[in-house]
């Protein structure tokens, strides 16, 4: 049977999605989990794939995995208990043979959160010029890949203390949403004008966007057009998420206090 997993992840202690040799990542972290309930032997010849790659230190909301197990009562009910606590699977589906998580999704929104944003209106606006099929090649890593991506939707809105860049396009090429977001924040701090983004799309340049920091980066939703059903977030990982808050709650508090001088 061939399952697939939506699932979260912290990514500040990961070195990026991406199995690598001798370094922590998510995928390596999802797969020793799965060969510890044996429900494959080999990774590679149960075709064990996730829908896209994070870098190190960016986070996910809605990762998808997918692989051939003759095991999937134990994968449903076990995985969350040994996966570690920055990993969490919320939902699962029985998928087709041909299913591919990351060929089969039908779109990608990603989130990016700024703590000192500027004028978010003019953010906002100016993330409409991002619409439509563009060369991204200013935005992006293409190496040798096809630089023009489809954007279906963007917008910039304050949550609370912070404002986000919320994006969704057909795909998206390495470190291309945390450009599209340098660039944005340039705009709200008035250091740049939408017109400028207007420019790298139809001018060459050799260096680019720099690309703003990852912490503030979430693979937010995939649309695979398929439901998931849901599961139940394990303990541990319920206990580090609050652990996690807690610890930069304090953190902030205490950066604030010694930003004051003393009198």
């Amino acid at each position: 049977m061939k399952l697939a997993f939506r699932f979260s992840y912290l990514g500040d202690r990961f070195s990026g999605s991406q199995m690598q040799p001798d370094l922590r990542t998510v995928e390596g972290e999802f797969i020793e989990a799965c060969g510890y309930l044996g429900l494959f032997a080999d990774w590679r010849e149960a075709r064990f794939a996730t829908a896209g790659r994070t870098d190190r230190g960016v986070h996910a909301r809605c990762q998808v995995c997918s692989f051939l197990t003759d095991k999937p009562e134990r994968a449903i009910e076990a995985l969350n208990q040994v996966l570690p606590e920055d990993i969490w699977c919320t939902g699962w589906a029985e998928v087709s043979e041909g299913f591919h998580p990351r060929y089969s999704a039908v779109s990608r929104t990603y989130r990016y959160y700024f703590a000192d944003p500027g004028d978010v209106a003019a953010m906002h606006e100016a993330a409409q010029v991002f619409l439509g099929q563009h060369d991204f090649s200013a935005f992006a890593r293409a190496n040798d890949r096809n630089p023009e991506r489809k954007i279906l939707a963007a917008r910039v809105f304050v949550d609370g203390r912070f404002a986000v860049f919320e994006v969704t396009g057909e795909s998206f090429l390495w470190n291309m949403v945390r450009r599209m977001a340098t660039m944005l924040e340039r705009v709200g701090k008035d250091e740049a004008e939408p017109g400028e983004i207007v420019r790298l799309f139809t001018e060459s340049t050799e260096q680019g966007v720099a690309a703003a920091p990852p912490e503030g980066l979430i693979l937010w939703e995939i649309d695979h057009r398929i439901s998931f059903t849901p599961l139940s977030v394990d303990g541990k990982s319920k206990r580090h998420l609050a652990d996690h808050h807690r610890y930069h709650a304090l953190m902030a508090n205490i950066s604030a206090c010694l930003a004051k001088e003393p009198r």
